[in-house]
């Protein structure tokens, strides 16, 4: 495996590799989602669950399992962070501890189950992916209490600058632009493209990068796609990497409203069939409350929809530990009879 040069190009000038503003692969990309009609269709939604109510099955992850690990294995701590161990590396996708995924911890959305395992009680971790700076996946107090503890974090164009701002050192940052890659101990990693957006404020729309990722080890391939709309680049990144072991997909928090953002279950699971993947996992859901469908819809239209496709979906528990290339067999923990 190479590394893709970082360095700017002959044809690649610092205002085309950092831009001010970011756009999507399709040159037709308009935005959705108008702020008066989201919070007018908030207001008017009725929803018979809109946050669980049972406790969620939380299995305790612990450091010394993870240490003792000999297996490629990932665990899915909650929404769409997960922390996966190949080749001996251990590694965090997306990771959010936080109780709210929101600028502040006094209101937003809240939990609906703790995390597995404590950021005090995790291991060294070699290196953490982050998909884009949205507050569900990019958490300020999660990233300074890691940095201590993580070798390096990978990120798209300019999220770093974001780090560095929170205290993450300069040695620590590496920044990539969409099918570049960057090996860490043996292991390739190449940021790929989403259709999606970025932004932490009312002022800095699409200021930073976002995309995808392809992580390579010796023997398994997987995927963690971040947020998207579903596109016509789910197809290109598995002709060039294809087939994954394992895709992480989001699936949920999506709406009319906002489409061509987030995807449908039924477009999450063709985009795993894009993507040439064996086994599928359903991410962005469980944990935080974004959008107005029921907290367990995501889940339940996925296994649906996976089962009428022939796509074997897994659906471990938060903590469960999952074999990378292993099938599990799916148990409905998001019902409660």
């Amino acid at each position: 495996m190479s590394s893709t040069m970082l360095s700017c190009s002959n044809t690649e000038t610092q205002e085309t590799r950092y831009p001010d503003k970011f756009v999507n692969s399709d040159p037709g990309f308009k935005q959705q989602g108008n702020l008066f009609e989201i919070i007018k269709a908030y207001i008017k939604v009725e929803r018979k669950n809109p946050t669980p109510t049972f406790d969620l099955p939380v299995h305790t992850i612990t450091a010394e399992q993870l240490i003792e690990e000999r297996e490629d294995v990932m665990y899915r701590l909650g929404h769409s962070s997960v922390l996966m161990k190949l080749d001996g590396s251990l590694m965090m996708a997306d990771p959010v501890f936080s109780d709210r995924a929101s600028p502040v911890q006094f209101m937003g959305p809240k939990r609906f189950h703790p995390a597995p395992i404590s950021i005090e009680d995790l291991p060294e971790i070699d290196v953490i992916v982050i998909s884009h700076d949205h507050y569900d996946h990019l958490d300020k107090a999660s990233v300074k209490k890691l940095t201590d503890k993580t070798g390096l974090f990978l990120v798209p164009l300019k999220v770093g600058q974001t780090l560095r701002e929170w205290g993450v050192p300069e040695e620590k940052v590496v920044e990539l632009n969409w099918w570049e890659s960057k090996v860490v101990n043996g292991i390739d990693f190449t940021l790929t493209p989403t259709q999606h957006f970025s932004g932490r404020s009312l002022t800095d729309g699409n200021s930073t990068l976002w995309g995808s990722w392809v992580i390579r080890s010796r023997e398994k391939n997987v995927y963690f796609s971040g947020d998207s709309g579903y596109f016509d680049g789910f197809k290109e990144i598995g002709e060039k990497f294809g087939p994954f072991d394992l895709t992480m997909i989001e699936t949920g928090a999506y709406n009319t409203l906002w489409s061509n953002i987030h995807m449908f279950p039924e477009q999450s699971v063709q985009a795993h069939i894009d993507l040439q993947g064996k086994v599928m996992l359903p991410i962005h859901n469980s944990t935080f409350d974004l959008a107005m469908h029921d907290w367990q819809e995501p889940m339940a239209k996925a296994l649906e929809i996976s089962s009428e496709r022939g796509v074997t979906m897994v659906s471990p528990e938060i903590g469960q530990r999952l074999a990378i290339g292993d099938t599990l067999p799916v148990v409905e923990w998001w019902n409660q009879k």
